[in-house]
């Protein structure tokens, strides 16, 4: 009886170190499965940026967003003088509008900053010397029709004259004088009308038609040639006169931008210079001028002298006081890594270029750049050898920004 409840005891306790062991085991299991799950779960860290700026790109889409890539050599890249400045009106082709005569504006056709054509009345003035030629004018055409009517009467009594003459009614001597009246009166007439022409003329150019009524002269203000109002220094009910500019009717062709070089850089910089501006009206576009002018006095403050660059503006794309940044190569080199000023894009503020890993992926690569003319030099960031994307890199870029912006809208 003894060896019996030994042996049942013995059997409990083998039976509960059993459980005991199959529980500790199945609770290892779950640590193990949970500590994998998280380290699943947790990216890593080198990998995780790579996958965000990797940009993946079928084929055939590379080829219809013209990507091209190239390796990154060494090279030589120029040295550039980095400027700012502003769109200004060239002088010789800005022109003061005064007015022809004294008189009172009666009304304003043209504000500042107006765009007009050549010839567009910009305004109307009760031209004053206008009434009074009005009124010569008319006087002049009643002079001009008497001696008209009075040369006509003298033709017809000269004929008279000569037949009476033929018959022997009258002596030669009275037709002779009669021709010499008609003659007299023919002179008369021809000065009358360069008079009457006169006249008409000055009327013309102050805006008013011959015969319009002298007590409403009214006159016009004309734009000498097609531009754009950049002064403005009348009023409606002003009383102006012949030393008084009322308009400033700048032709915007072509402008200069207009900078400042420091005293260090002046034997950089040379007057028929070709130069590369940018505007931040057009981002990514780069646009050609040439230096025409360097002032040859000193700013005493500033220790710079100004220069301008003129450039055509086609489309008046330029407008005055738009902002410019400048790059005006030189004669000086030196070895660098460049690519064209189109492969550096800007993400998230940074420039970066992007870097072709195989056949379908691209990796968007923050750089340090140096210049601002056609091509720019990458200082850090790539290394020799790599495949840069040189044509069709802002294609790239709105592809990386798309999906950037789904992922956000994801989370």
């Amino acid at each position: 009886m003894r060896r019996t409840l030994i042996f049942v005891l013995a059997v409990g306790l083998l039976a509960a170190c059993g459980k005991r062991a199959a529980v500790e085991e199945q609770s290892d299991t779950k640590k193990t499965k949970a500590a994998e799950a998280a380290e699943a779960a947790e990216p890593h860290r080198e990998n995780y940026i790579e996958e965000a700026n990797v940009v993946e790109l079928a084929v055939e889409a590379q080829r219809r967003a013209g990507i091209e890539v190239a390796p990154l050599a060494m090279g030589t890249a120029d040295a550039e003088v980095l400027l700012t400045g502003s769109v200004q009106p060239i002088d010789s082709k800005v022109s003061e509008v005064r007015p022809l005569a004294r008189g009172r504006v009666t009304q304003i056709n043209a504000k500042l900053g107006d765009r007009v054509q050549s010839g567009q009345v910009l305004a109307q003035f009760d031209n004053m010397e206008a009434g009074e030629l009005a009124s010569q004018h008319s006087s002049a055409l009643a002079e001009l029709q008497r001696l008209r009517v009075q040369q006509a009467n003298a033709r017809r009594q000269a004929e008279r004259s000569r037949s009476l003459v033929t018959i022997g009614a009258v002596p030669a001597k009275d037709a002779e004088n009669a021709e010499a009246e008609v003659r007299a009166l023919s002179e008369s007439i021809r000065a009358q009308e360069a008079t009457t022409a006169g006249l008409a003329a000055r009327l013309f150019r102050f805006g008013v038609q011959p015969g319009a009524d002298p007590g409403n002269a009214t006159a016009s203000i004309r734009a000498p040639f097609s531009g754009v109002i950049v002064k403005l220094n009348v009023a409606p009910g002003a009383v102006i006169d012949p030393t008084m500019p009322l308009f400033s009717v700048a032709d915007l062709s072509s402008v200069y931008v207009e900078a400042q070089v420091f005293e260090k850089d002046l034997g950089r910089v040379r007057t028929g210079q070709q130069t590369q501006v940018r505007f931040e009206a057009y981002p990514g576009e780069t646009f050609t001028g040439r230096v025409v002018s360097i002032r040859e006095i000193l700013d005493p403050q500033t220790r710079t002298a100004g220069v301008r660059i003129e450039m055509p503006n086609p489309g008046n794309k330029f407008r005055l006081e738009m902002f410019a940044t400048i790059a005006l190569p030189t004669l000086e080199t030196h070895a660098a890594l460049a690519v064209p000023s189109e492969a550096v894009q800007t993400i998230n503020r940074r420039p970066v270029v992007f870097i072709k890993q195989d056949a379908l992926h691209f990796a968007a690569r923050e750089v340090a750049t140096a210049g601002e003319g056609l091509t720019k030099e990458l200082v850090s960031g790539v290394k020799e050898g790599e495949l840069v994307v040189v044509k069709g890199a802002y294609q790239l870029k709105s592809v990386f920004l798309s999906r950037q912006t789904g992922e956000e809208h994801a989370h």
